[in-house]
């Protein structure tokens, strides 16, 4: 696995230490992001971006969490700017006994960019 992800990296242009496995616990059910790599026996997707606002707003630990959730919800509100139909679709992904942060954080975080449409 570490040399796939050392010839993605290369042929993409990321860092070496992209693949990075402390997300896993905030890796919450799957979702049908972008295909990184497919290769017999093994299919590698990205997180859709509502499951990594999710991550971002379940971690929630510095600014460089809220600095990527703005960008993340940004990127989400292009098709949509209707809060409650944007939460509903970030929801299933936060991590079990961090909602109540996540859903404050979304708030915040909306409000700051839409104001309280």
């Amino acid at each position: 696995m570490r040399k796939l992800a050392a010839q993605l990296a290369a042929e993409r242009g990321w860092p070496e230490d992209w693949l990075n496995d402390a997300a896993k616990g905030y890796l919450v059910g799957v979702s049908k992001g972008e295909v990184l790599i497919s290769v017999p026996g093994l299919t590698a997707r990205a997180p859709a971006v509502a499951q990594l606002l999710a991550m971002k707003l379940s971690a929630w630990r510095d600014d460089v969490d809220i600095a990527d959730a703005r960008r993340l919800l940004r990127e989400l509100a292009v098709s949509s700017l209707d809060r409650e139909a944007l939460w509903q679709s970030v929801e299933p992904y936060l991590v079990p006994g961090d909602e109540l942060t996540a859903q404050y954080a979304f708030q915040d975080l909306w409000e700051a960019l839409y104001g309280d449409h």
